[in-house]
């Protein structure tokens, strides 16, 4: 029987297979890199979320894309339609997609990050219509095309008594459309910045006017599930760094 003493050397080789079978080292999570999964929408939300290429693009997109690289995620475009959204994000197939709080039926659910860019919310009004809101008393016994699944606060009594009528519409570029073509729709309620930048392309903006007076304006957020405390801090982070070094004015000015 051999009785020696292990040499240094086999101590130290068996202090490292100790070692390796204790902690071992996970090299393809290590090197993975983290995914965000971001809702674009199938036809996008234009200045905001473009799809019309086979890269999005708009000021959402260029913001979390911005940020999603230096926090070392990979950003991944997914095209969900708007009545699906929050469930798939409850239920994890999405990560992420842009959205007011004010736009949510249960915003409790949710986590939001801060604001990206402030939405204002107006009447866009045929040229030759004498329509002049100041009040909602003023849409009484009118119809207003509406975006589709959109909550707006400072109308909903009246919507919901029937005083002021809407007509939903699922895409930003027809309700326009409606209100130039449809002898009972009076005007459209959108963001201003959204409404502009449809009549510049199509070349409309010489057919309405808007009203002086916003029924509303919020923060444009990106929504993500309630799991994501640590990416929203993260977010957040970055998005006041790019904000006070000027990144941000350079992503509006591109769109506006």
């Amino acid at each position: 029987m051999n009785d020696r003493k292990p040499s240094l050397l086999a101590l130290s080789f068996l202090c490292l297979l100790s070692s390796a079978l204790l902690f071992p080292i996970k090299a393809s999570e290590a090197s993975e890199k983290q995914t965000v999964r971001f809702n674009v929408s199938p036809d996008g939300y234009p200045p905001y979320l473009i799809v019309e290429n086979q890269t999005p693009s708009g000021i959402m997109w260029d913001v979390m894309s911005l940020i999603t690289d230096r926090l070392g995620y990979e950003l991944i475009a997914e095209k969900v339609p708007r009545k699906r959204v929050d469930q798939m994000l409850l239920e994890g197939y999405i990560d992420a997609t842009p959205r007011a709080r004010e736009w949510t039926d249960e915003p409790e659910k949710f986590l939001f990050t801060d604001p990206v860019v402030a939405i204002e919310e107006v009447f866009f009004i045929p040229k030759d219509s004498e329509l002049v809101y100041r009040t909602p008393e003023d849409l009484f016994s009118k119809t207003i095309v509406t975006h589709l699944g959109y909550i707006y606060p400072a109308l909903e009594p009246h919507l919901e008594s029937g005083k002021i009528q809407r007509f939903d519409v699922a895409r930003d570029r027809e309700m326009f459309l409606y209100v130039l073509h449809g002898d009972r729709f009076d005007a459209a309620v959108a963001d201003r910045l959204v409404g502009n930048w449809f009549l510049r392309n199509q070349g409309l903006r010489d057919r309405f006017r808007t009203s002086a007076k916003s029924i509303s304006t919020f923060g444009f957020r990106i929504m993500l599930r309630k799991d994501c405390q640590d990416f929203a801090n993260e977010f957040n982070r970055e998005l006041a760094r790019i904000r006070e070094n000027g990144e941000l004015d350079a992503i509006l000015a591109n769109y506006r």
